[in-house]
């Protein structure tokens, strides 16, 4: 398959690596609300399939029903798609299995971390545990159920008396 570089370059791509650059050029999408990590590292990403034709069909599947953040994930993959030469792509997106905080990867959770939003923990836990991602305190108090996004919580540590965001797990 031949595909055409924004510089106007073309690349040939063997039939057995075209998942694989598609694969790539999708991981420089990012979820707008959490652009430290990209929708495969959040498991957005559902599914890639390419026909015989070279159509692209994605299935994403949003974090809860009514994410806003879809509509540019939507656009960011068809964007970033066609930057990459390709033109015929299709963004399905999946509602069942409802998309889980248990499919996000262990690099995800760290990322979440580094950037001062507590991971979730397991949804099988009766009570979440939830530690300050500055300290590592577990001396938190909820300030909202709702922190900058309506996936997060708003929540502050007692010990180093700094706000952070909870990654609700779902």
């Amino acid at each position: 398959m031949a595909s055409a570089c924004p510089s106007g370059v073309v690349v040939v791509i063997a039939e057995t690596s075209r998942l694989e650059y598609v694969r790539e050029l999708l991981d420089r999408v990012v979820d707008p609300d959490i652009p430290f990590l990209t929708i495969s590292d959040i498991a957005i990403l559902r599914d890639v399939e390419i026909s015989d034709s070279g159509a692209v069909t994605v299935t994403i599947t949003p974090t809860y029903s009514g994410c806003p953040a879809m509509e540019t994930i939507t656009s960011d993959i068809h964007a970033v798609l066609s930057e990459g030469g390709f033109v015929d792509v299709t963004v399905d997106t999946a509602y069942a299995p409802a998309w889980t905080t248990e499919w996000m990867s262990d690099d995800a959770k760290r990322k979440l971390a580094q950037n001062r939003i507590a991971p979730p923990d397991s949804v099988l836990s009766v009570v979440p545990e939830v530690l300050c991602p500055l300290c590592t305190s577990g001396n938190i108090n909820t300030v909202s159920e709702f922190g900058s996004t309506a996936c997060k919580s708003l929540m502050v540590c007692t010990d180093c008396g700094e706000p952070f965001d909870y990654f609700k797990a779902i």
